[in-house]
């Protein structure tokens, strides 16, 4: 797994603040052989009003 920046706690801190759910910390996917790590995986729900 590789390091984490300086400033991964301030994008996270701020997603949450903003709303977001964050799902992965990292989120890690194998594809064939290789082994791909993302920094952060979040989601956001949005309701639409009428």
């Amino acid at each position: 797994m590789p390091a984490k920046d300086i400033y991964h706690e301030c994008v996270k801190n701020a997603l949450i603040k903003d709303g977001w759910q964050i799902t992965h910390d990292p989120l890690s996917l194998k594809i064939g052989k290789k082994d791909i790590f993302i920094d952060i995986a979040a989601e956001k729900l949005i309701a639409a009003e009428k």
